[in-house]
């Protein structure tokens, strides 16, 4: 990675929806900040929350779910529990079946990112694993937060 890619500044404009996350106790690692591994959990709830809330996405009975290929994550300044934090959410890249999101985690209250990267999905049929069209309630969905 460049040295211009790692000094990007995310900031909240830069996002299209937004969803409150709780940090928890367990989230600090034994360094007093939130462990690194637990961002992607938080991208993951962003976007799954989006999916369900936003495009009626049910994760139980739809024949079609997502699964993450890829993923990244860079770490700007320390999340700690209690902190309250948002993540920012938009769509970077709309395909047939994948879509690559962007995803920040603010500090409540902050407007530049603690870390910022991106995750794909990729939309399979949830019986054969093989790719399939993104359903056209979810795509509608995802094409609102395009930035």
């Amino acid at each position: 990675m460049s040295d211009s890619e790692t000094k990007i500044i995310q900031t909240r404009d830069q996002y299209k929806s937004f969803k409150g996350i709780t940090t928890r106790w367990s989230d600090n690692d034994r360094y007093g900040h939130v462990n690194n591994v637990t961002y992607y959990s938080y991208f993951d709830t962003a976007a799954n929350c989006y999916l369900i809330e936003q495009g009626g996405f049910d994760i139980d009975n739809s024949p079609v779910i997502g699964y993450v290929v890829s993923s990244a994550c860079e770490y700007k300044s320390a999340v700690a529990y209690p902190d309250k934090i948002e993540a920012g959410l938009r769509v970077d890249r709309l395909g047939n079946s994948s879509v690559q999101y962007g995803v920040a985690i603010f500090k409540e209250g902050d407007d530049v990112a603690a870390a910022h990267g991106y995750f794909v999905h990729v939309f399979v049929d949830r019986l054969t694993q093989k790719p399939v069209a993104i359903p056209e309630q979810l795509r509608c969905a995802l094409e609102e937060i395009i930035l």
